[in-house]
């Protein structure tokens, strides 16, 4: 799935690269939140976590990167400079890329965890 972005990428499409981005380069605890149905946001939100503040920016950096290549999509960031916690919108796909212990501080898991939505470990 590299090359030319796909036309019309379905959320599908780029939580797959989004997935597979974080796998390559190491995320660590990815948890995927399928939100179809439970809330008009996105459809789906993968949390992870990066063990320093230049891998936290460099896996938002890397996702980025492959959804504007792979897939057409331009995502919009917050606190890449930080590196504490970067969000990344890609519309229908949300991502929360932690250093550990501002994870566990916000704990953020939690409100989409059993009764809100269904959560499944990569």
């Amino acid at each position: 799935m590299s090359g030319t972005p796909q036309v019309n990428s379905t959320s599908g499409d780029i939580l797959a690269v989004v997935m597979e981005i974080l796998n390559d380069n190491k995320a660590e605890e990815i948890v995927q939140f399928d939100l179809r149905g439970k809330t008009s946001v996105c459809d789906h939100m993968v949390i992870c976590s990066g063990r320093s503040s230049r891998q936290v920016a460099a896996l938002a950096e890397m996702v980025m990167d492959a959804l504007k290549t792979r897939c057409g999509v331009l995502s919009k960031t917050e606190g890449k400079q930080a590196g504490d916690w970067v969000l990344i919108d890609s519309g229908d796909v949300v991502v929360h890329v932690f250093r550990p212990e501002v994870r566990e501080f916000y704990q953020l898991e939690k409100m989409w965890q059993p009764g809100a939505a269904p959560a499944t470990r990569a």
